[in-house]
């Protein structure tokens, strides 16, 4: 497939896919695979998650990070390598940089509610006493971008030729991660490092990232030909893209597009921003060894065998989460 440069990402209709007409859902098939082709980014409408809900999560994380930062850090839990409750300032950086990244997070992670033996492998949620309906918002939002996931993996297996529901057992109850994300306010510039920035450029570990719309401008994604261009979650959509495990399993076939939150104006630095991605894992025994469909003599196999627990261990250490 000829390789096509994108000004803005493509905007598809999960409807199209979801309508039971096989015609408009192979089109949304091919048009995904397009895209996860060259850019690896798309829009998304008529997902599961409303606009009530969206703005009721950004409204209580708001609340959250306005809290006192020593009663925030009281939900900062040593020893879960930041996978669950709060994760303070500048405390992950980009692989291949030491400098951290001017945020602050909250991570809520998988309830298992029956016997799945999965359980024993994932932390409790940390919920914030401040704040009682969060537990119950993002919960919800959890389980709605979750459903919107596994649809959207369906259609990449349909584009790979692999049973429509390859991903779904895979994904069930897997170690996936919503991120309510505060990009704090700087009042005086000068007083952090240089090379500062709210979020380096990175492609994300997981196997596909869904992003709600964030408060402000600042997020770029990295063009093959090496432009960066602007990308927008526009209201009601969700930009869904490749994450490092997806681009793995399927030797680089489906690209894991480096991108990054640039820091505004000068005199805009004293604004905040926030952003809340959801990063669908898989569950930890998942190999990502490359699909043999994707390797031959012109794309020869490019990374050795590892499983999505090993990866993301390895990924977790190499951003400063785990020691």
């Amino acid at each position: 497939m000829a390789e096509r440069l994108y000004d803005t990402i493509p905007s598809l209709d999960l409807a199209d896919f979801t309508s039971g007409d096989p015609v408009r859902k192979q089109n949304f098939v091919e048009q995904l695979g397009e895209a996860y082709n060259n850019i690896g980014f798309v829009a998304i409408r008529n997902h599961y998650l409303t606009e009530d809900l969206t703005v009721r999560l950004y409204s209580t994380i708001k609340k959250f990070y306005a809290l006192p930062d020593g009663v925030k850090q009281k939900y900062e839990i040593a020893g879960l390598a930041g996978q669950r409750g709060y994760i303070g300032k500048g405390k992950e950086h980009a692989k291949g940089r030491n400098t951290g990244d001017l945020k602050e997070f909250y991570h809520v992670g998988q309830e298992v509610l029956d016997n799945d033996p999965i359980k024993a492998e994932y932390p409790s949620n940390v919920w914030p006493d401040e704040l009682p309906e969060f537990k119950e918002i993002a919960l919800d939002v959890y389980k709605r971008l979750e459903k919107t996931g596994t649809q959207m993996l369906r259609a990449i297996a349909l584009y790979l030729s692999l049973p429509e529901n390859y991903f779904d057992a895979k994904v069930h109850h897997g170690n996936s991660i919503l991120r309510p994300i505060h990009y704090f306010p700087i009042e005086n510039p000068d007083a952090v490092p240089e090379d500062a920035v709210r979020a380096a450029e990175h492609g994300d570990i997981n196997l596909i990232t869904l992003l709600m719309g964030a408060s402000a401008d600042g997020l770029q994604v990295l063009r093959r030909d090496g432009k960066w261009i602007p990308i927008t979650a526009l209201p009601e959509q969700l930009v869904v893209n490749v994450g490092d495990m997806l681009e793995r399993l399927t030797n680089k076939k489906l690209k894991s597009t480096i991108h990054r939150v640039v820091n505004p104006p000068r005199h805009l630095m004293n604004t905040p921003r926030y952003s809340i991605p959801f990063f669908m894992h898989p569950r930890s025994e998942m190999d990502l060894t490359a699909l043999s469909s994707c390797v031959d003599s012109a794309h020869p196999k490019l990374w050795e065998d590892i499983t999505a627990g090993e990866f993301l261990n390895q990924r977790l250490r190499e951003i400063g989460l785990k020691k």
